[in-house]
Order: structure tokens, then sequence, then C-alpha cells
């Protein structure tokens, strides 16, 4: 009797142990779980990092940028993202679209760098680009972006009258629009090919409706005498630049940022006049091709274009205006302090409707007469 009570008194003491033992290891997994949950929130952390280091395979481009512009971008991208090749096709704005239009049912590009408001609405409108919504979203104002997020514009560009520096100074050339109609610039106006070109396109457009924009022809009859006065158009860019540095013609209408390329890069004698009345503010934005068969290096490219180092290093080195609104003035170069930028009012929706209509009736109407 006593060794049974003895044995029901070890076997009950053996019990109580291991209870306790088994109350001790209840917290021990919640301790693991704080120590993992640590070590996850450490990865994600460093997931930035991982996506730069294993980021590879290729990136196709269609962009109307200048060159120069690309080398410096591109490069950067590169140096951040070494195992992505980047492979770049320049072209019109305009050509941008007819070719992403072209390949809709096999895109052979991933990413549309530099297009007119006009032409990104157009090719949305068309289910030729992807949505996507950027780190950098609600820094970009609602004009400046496509609702859908199939668009976003990258930089501002004023179009303005550009003049050969070393005929004509800031007082002596056209001051506004309508100057540029006057018989003392007959033959003295060299211009962009319109038809292939977004910027020419949008100012051209923009005179129309700076006219009446309620009807276009007022607007014709202002590009008829502009016409008149207009000795030559050329095809590309370089050949614009080529005759108006010859001074085969000492006047031209084109975009503030790469006239203060040409003049502070290569050294071309040229300069630019705001228009008194205001000058038609185009956004040029950048866009994902829809089925882009590189998605991933596309949307990398698009977050680092938009990095506020990078828009403030463009704006130093390329003095591009950025479309980002919550970059700091104090961070941004000195040129971009001393603008006073006048914009005329422009209803882009019903540009980018009538822009076609408007410069196929320029094209058949008026320049080839």
């Amino acid at each position: 009797m006593k060794k049974k009570s003895l044995l029901l008194f070890l076997l009950a003491f053996v019990f109580i142990i291991l209870s306790a033992c088994s109350d001790d290891k209840v917290e021990s997994p919640t301790e693991e779980k704080e120590t993992d949950t640590g070590a996850t929130e450490e990865k994600e952390g460093d997931a930035n990092a991982t996506e730069e280091k294993e980021a590879s395979g290729k990136l196709v481009i269609y962009t109307a940028r200048d060159e120069s512009v690309v080398e410096q971008v591109v490069g950067m991208f590169n140096e951040k993202y070494p195992d992505v090749q980047v492979d770049v096709l320049t072209m019109g704005a305009q050509q941008i679209l007819e070719r992403v239009r072209g390949e809709k049912a096999n895109p052979q590009a991933d990413f549309w760098w530099g297009g007119t408001q006009s032409a990104l609405m157009v090719a949305a409108n068309e289910e030729l680009l992807a949505s996507f919504k950027p780190s950098f979203d609600a820094s970009v104002a609602a004009e400046h972006k496509d609702p859908e997020g199939r668009w976003y514009g990258e930089m501002l560009l004023p179009e303005v009258i550009m003049i050969n520096s070393d005929i004509l100074t800031k007082e002596t050339g056209p001051q506004d629009w309508d100057d540029l109609l006057d018989e003392q610039w007959k033959d003295k106006i060299i211009i962009r090919g319109v038809l292939a070109s977004g910027t020419m396109r949008t100012i051209y457009s923009s005179m129309i409706y700076r006219q009446d924009a309620t009807s276009p022809e007022k607007g014709y009859e202002w590009l008829k005498a502009l016409n008149e006065n207009t000795k030559e158009y050329t095809q590309d860019p370089t050949n614009l630049y080529l005759k108006l540095a010859r001074q085969e013609g000492t006047v031209s209408l084109w975009n503030l940022q790469d006239i203060l390329l040409q003049k502070e890069l290569n050294n071309q004698p040229f300069d630019y006049i705001y228009p008194k009345s205001g000058a038609p503010i185009l956004v040029d934005g950048v866009a994902l091709v829809k089925d882009g068969k590189n998605k991933n290096n596309a949307e990398l490219f698009y977050e680092f274009l938009f990095e506020k180092d990078v828009r403030v290093k463009l704006a130093e080195d390329l003095f591009q205006i950025p479309a980002r609104s919550d970059i700091a003035v104090e961070d941004m170069p000195a040129w971009y302090k001393e603008l006073d930028l006048k914009s005329l009012e422009i209803d882009w929706t019903l540009l980018a409707e009538k822009e076609a209509e408007w410069m196929q009736h320029w094209d058949e109407k008026i320049k080839s007469k």
C-alpha cells in the first residue's frame, strides 16, 4: 500500500514538472515569431537593393528626345541597372504614334519616351498604352497626366520663337506670334517639317486655336500668311539647326529646352524670344506601350526617370522643366528660377481631337499651294 502511494506521488510530481515545461514552451513560438517578423522587415527594406542587382534583360525605347539627352539618361540608368540592355530608336513624336499604332498586334517597344500631350491622348484612346500608377503619381498635376494612368507628363515645354543670335537679339527679333507675319521676315523663317513633328503640330494647332477656338478658318488664314514668309521646311531638327546656324534663315519656332541645349552644350548661335502674348506650354510625356515584352524593366525606367535627384540633374544639365510639382525651387538651377512662364490658354482635349484634321488641311490646302 505504501509502495502504491509512493508511485502515485511520483507520477503526480512528474506530471506537474511536464506541465510547467509545456507552459515555458508556449512563450517560445511568440518570441520566435517576433524575431522572424524583424527579419522579414529587414528583408523588405533590402527589396529595392535586391531588385537593382537582379534587374536584367532588355528594354526597348522609342523616343523623340535629343541624342545628348538619351545618352546621359540611359547612362545614368545603366549605372543603377547595369544588366539591363537598353535599345533606343529615335524618331519624331508623331512617328512614334504611327509606329506604335502599326505594331499594335505585335508590340516591339516597351516604353514611349517623349510624346506630346495630344499624341499620347490619341494613343490612350486607341488603347495603345498600358495603365500604370507609379510611386510619384500624387506629385503630378491632374492636367499633366492621364486619369487612368496611361501616360504622365515628364516635363513642360514652352514653345517659343527661335533666333540666330549672330544676326538678331532678343530686342530685334519678332516679339510675338503675329510679328512673324510681317513682311520683314519673308524668306527669313525656316521651319522643321510639320507633319512628322509633335512639337510643330502642337505649335501650328495652337495658332489655329488662338485665332478662333470655335472655327479653324481664321487660323488657316494665319498659317497661310506664315507659309508665305517661310523659306523652307526641313526634314528633321538636325537640318533645322544646320540651316539656322549657316544663316540660311534667322527665325524659327521651336521648344525652349532644345534651343538652350543647342546654345549651351553645342555652342550654336541660337537664342529664344518668349512671345509677349504667351506660349503654348506643351506637356511632354511618357508611357508604357501596351503588351510590351519587357514590362518590368519599362516600369523601372519609368520610376527612375521621375526620381527627384534625376529631375534636378536633368534641369541642371539639360534645361528640363519637370512636371513633378514637389521639387523645391531652391534645389533647381539659376536659369529655372529666372523663368516667367506665361501660358496660352489651350483646350488640350479639343486640340487632340482636331489636330489631325487641322494638320491635314494645312498640308493639303496651304503648304502644297
